[in-house]
């Protein structure tokens, strides 16, 4: 398993694991599994129980081609839709316990999800997946073509992950800080506000750091200068430890 060391815009280090090959397939093969059970109970269920095969003996080809595209159009957009509204996992990924995120320390968006189905029609479709196979391979941070594309890699969940931090961590000597308002805050509350950081890069969570951002922001009037949460906690940690160790 290659390691993924990720540079935020705010300078801020965090590593991650690579997905091993063997976790991606094993994710693919159980969202394929999903699909045939979905194209399994169309069929069964509304093709021939409810009688729209029936209904669609009447109709010409063309009809009969846009009612079943219509019912299969799921199957198409699976990982698009998953991947969109799971926070850069389908199914088969959270089972795998591995997901999407974007190399930059941003969080995914529709649009990165979006280039990565459209290449999975090269990267997956072509050669039973073998041109996305040796891509990940070859590549040192374990992306396919899609991968490549959208500034994103696929990471693993299984194991810890690194980040460069601890409440007392060391401020440098030239060190300026960007938000005063954090002395609004007590020890317990940076306490948990460093747990909830670190737990949610550990998980991937960008969601969670993004509440995380508006939490302080409310609590202590602090504005983010930066549309980065992560950066924002970072820097809100390295603010209090400025201000507290030179108290």
């Amino acid at each position: 398993m290659s390691e993924l060391s990720i540079n935020t815009t705010q300078n801020v280090a965090i590593n991650f694991t690579a997905a091993t090959v063997g976790d991606r397939i094993l994710a693919h093969l159980l969202d394929f599994v999903i699909k045939v059970a979905y194209v399994l109970v169309v069929y069964m269920v509304i093709f021939y129980w409810m009688g729209i095969n029936e209904l669609m003996s009447g109709m010409d080809l063309w009809s009969q081609r846009a009612i079943q595209g219509l019912f299969f159009l799921p199957l198409g957009l699976y990982s698009l839709v998953l991947e969109s509204t799971m926070e850069g996992q389908t199914i088969g990924k959270r089972i795998m316990r591995i997901k999407v995120i974007k190399i930059d320390g941003y969080q995914a968006g529709f649009g990165d999800y979006f280039i990565r189905w459209i290449f999975g029609l090269v990267d997956t479709g072509i050669g039973l997946g073998i041109i996305g196979l040796i891509t990940i391979l070859v590549s040192d941070k374990s992306q396919r073509l899609g991968d490549m594309a959208a500034g994103t890699a696929v990471i693993t969940l299984k194991n810890n992950i690194s980040i460069n931090h601890t409440i007392l961590q060391e401020i440098s000597d030239d060190y300026v800080p960007t938000y005063p308002l954090v002395i609004k805050l007590s020890d317990n509350d940076m306490r948990i506000i460093k747990e909830t950081f670190d737990s949610s890069m550990r998980s991937a969570d960008f969601e969670m750091v993004k509440k995380l951002q508006i939490k302080i922001e409310n609590v202590t009037g602090i504005k983010s200068i930066s549309n980065n949460a992560t950066g924002f906690v970072d820097t809100v940690i390295k603010d209090y430890n400025f201000y507290t160790q030179k108290m």
